[in-house]
């Protein structure tokens, strides 16, 4: 997720669709982009007052708040953060290629299987002396997403957003509409709805990335938090009955979609929510961002995606969440530690939110007084999950999804019929991607 100029979070369709395997070395000097590079040369001495970062936060809006962060820790502790910035892309691209090099001492990134991937390869320094001092900051579930396989902690997480189902409380009351529970009362709703000559559920895939997060709400209700990390790590079979059955709901689901999904932005579909006349959006809280005024922006809520399975209940929250990481051997390891130490306090996730209202601190200690409605609630949701998930394109290997899964849940919304073959396909290719180092 990448914060637009005017500070509320649009995903980028450009960074999703040109992710490119974490596991490959972008060779995109030979291009004539420049490779990545720590801001110091592979010889630099280490300065103690100073502790080096690479940043994907080459937006306006989240790259002042950052920077104030950074200005508030040097003046608690007398060390510069030295800061490398990089277009968002370019960082996602290259981010190989950088951990291999010679890279800064700390790095932005993402919490669960993005992290794990390269604290596998030995390509990140374990954080448990920092998580000795901020654990008791976050959450359990907070804690899952930020260790790796070996148990170890990669990560400290700074702010973090919800999926949901987003609607407006002026329609639901004027027809008399109640929150779904269940799927059956979801579906129910959804009939009411096209009777009532509303659209149900508002939907644009014309980028490919909105359908994932169907797909993974869906999955998580049906088949539990488990099976979608098995799926999304490629240890599970995409031709398992538990996935078939996700596809037999979804299509349950799909004659309520908004017609025409693949030649709209999620934007425009969002802008048939803002003028009444769809029902109900399932996105991230960045749909926000395309309610302008306070009147309209009051009338905007959001439940959590309605029970499938009674044993997985609504326990899991998918909540992309954004921190930091500290590269295989950072130069200046003690100033690295008491950054990584004040980047997981309340206090720098307070200074960060004051600049950018549009996400929410993954600290269960966070001030929350000053947050809008819709925040307070997005907080209560993370805050009350027993699980996280990332989002399938953060969850899994991103040549994986964008290569494999967007054409293949595209295909799937245009004809939902012939499911087998899909998964028979997926699949298969699934087994060659994983194969690859």
């Amino acid at each position: 997720m990448r914060p637009s100029p005017a500070g509320l979070p649009t995903p980028s369709p450009s960074r999703r669709s040109l992710l490119r395997s974490a596991g490959g070395v972008a060779l995109l000097a030979g291009a004539g982009i420049p490779l990545l590079s720590a801001c110091g040369g592979s010889n630099s001495a280490s300065d103690p007052n100073t502790v080096t970062l690479g940043s994907n936060a080459s937006d306006a809006v989240p790259k002042k708040a950052f920077a104030e962060i950074y200005a508030a820790f040097k003046k608690k502790s007398g060390i510069t953060v030295d800061v490398n910035t990089k277009d968002h892309n370019t960082f996602q691209e290259q981010i190989n290629s950088y951990l291999q090099g010679t890279p800064d001492d700390v790095f932005n990134w993402f919490a669960g299987y993005r992290m794990q991937f390269f604290a596998a390869k030995k390509l990140a320094t374990p954080l448990d002396d920092v998580w000795a001092k901020i654990g008791d900051n976050f959450p359990d579930a907070m804690k899952k997403l930020s260790k790796g396989e070996d148990g170890k902690y990669y990560f400290v997480p700074l702010y973090t957003y919800p999926w949901a189902v987003f609607y407006r409380k002026s329609v639901f009351q004027q027809h008399g509409y109640t929150v779904p529970a269940t799927w059956d009362e979801l579906v129910a709703l959804c009939k009411r709805m096209k009777k009532d000559g509303l659209v149900p559920i508002a939907f644009g895939d014309k980028d490919a990335w909105p359908a994932m997060g169907t797909f993974d709400q869906i999955n998580f209700r049906l088949n539990g938090y488990d099976f979608h990390v098995e799926l999304m790590a490629g240890k599970a079979s995409w031709t398992d009955a538990k996935v078939r059955a996700v596809f037999d709901h979804w299509s349950e689901l799909l004659p309520y979609h908004q017609d025409g999904a693949m030649g709209r932005t999620w934007q425009d579909a969002a802008q048939t929510l803002v003028a009444k006349k769809a029902g109900m959006y399932l996105l991230g809280s960045f749909v926000a961002q395309q309610f302008s005024g306070t009147a309209d922006l009051d009338d905007l809520d959001f439940f959590a995606f309605p029970e499938i399975d009674p044993a997985h209940g609504q326990d899991t929250v998918e909540a992309p969440t954004d921190g930091f990481m500290v590269s295989k051997s950072p130069k200046n390891h003690s100033g690295v530690v008491k950054l990584l130490d004040f980047l997981g306090t309340p206090q720098a996730e307070a200074i960060y939110l004051k600049a950018d209202s549009s996400v929410v601190a993954a600290s269960s200690k966070a001030d929350t007084s000053s947050y809008t409605a819709l925040q307070k609630k997005a907080y209560a949701m993370i805050s009350g999950a027993k699980s996280l998930t990332q989002f399938m394109d953060r969850d899994s290997r991103p040549d994986f999804t964008s290569t494999v899964m967007q054409p293949a849940l595209q295909k799937f919304v245009q004809n939902p019929k012939g499911v087998d073959g899909l998964l028979s396909s997926i699949e298969r290719q699934k087994k060659t991607i994983f194969a690859s180092s």
